[in-house]
């Protein structure tokens, strides 16, 4: 009786447990492809792009007036984002696994507004004969840029926005001859800093 009581204590299988797992398995995959990280960030690509900043910002410096400085920082900000694209794609190319393209589509689509927005101010803002006003508020729009969409990107991606966003304040508050010097710093500056943490981190 005692083999008998054994015998029947015994839970029987699932049905279909294997069937279940794999249905298990195949929604953690779909929800890691559509949650994955974007990790082309491109870390040469960020320092190129600083390097670009700190010739504007010599260039600008000795801009003879303010339609030349905006010239110069515009012109700048067109090479920054050619180049970015390019360290995007030649990093995409270069790591072994392809990059889910829904990473990259919210990268990209969190960062272009606030620097859309800052386009379109720049011209308000040049009629209005403000300025003064551009280093801080350019600064402060490409750091939450940068923040929203490192949401979607390494961690490093969203700090180096913060850092941008602080010296984008610190600007709007410091005296209008220091502004050229801010561009310097955030643009230049820290996005070699993390550019080169980032290649080190996350390769080039």
């Amino acid at each position: 009786m005692a083999q008998l009581h054994r015998f029947r204590s015994r839970p029987a299988a699932a049905p279909g447990i294997h069937e279940h797992a794999l249905e298990n398995l195949r929604f953690i995959r779909e929800t890691m492809e559509r949650s994955g990280a974007f990790t082309a960030v491109p870390g040469w690509g960020g320092v190129a792009m600083g390097v670009t900043a700190l010739g504007a910002a010599a260039l600008a410096r000795v801009a003879a007036t303010p339609a030349d400085w905006i010239a110069i920082w515009s012109g700048a900000a067109v090479i920054a984002v050619g180049i970015g694209i390019l360290g995007i794609r030649r990093k995409i190319r270069s790591e072994q696994a392809p990059t889910p393209s829904g990473p990259v589509q919210r990268f990209v689509t969190s960062l272009a507004p606030p620097m859309l927005a800052g386009a379109l101010l720049t011209v308000v803002l040049f009629r209005a004969g403000l300025v003064r006003v551009l280093p801080g508020l350019w600064l402060m729009l490409y750091g939450a840029g940068v923040i929203t969409g490192g949401a979607f990107s390494v961690r490093i991606v969203p700090v180096m926005g913060i850092c941008l966003m602080a010296c984008g304040a610190a600007a709007l508050f410091a005296p209008p001859s220091w502004g050229n010097a801010f561009m310097a710093l955030g643009f230049g500056g820290l996005q070699i800093a993390f550019g080169i943490i980032i290649a080190r981190r996350y390769g080039g």
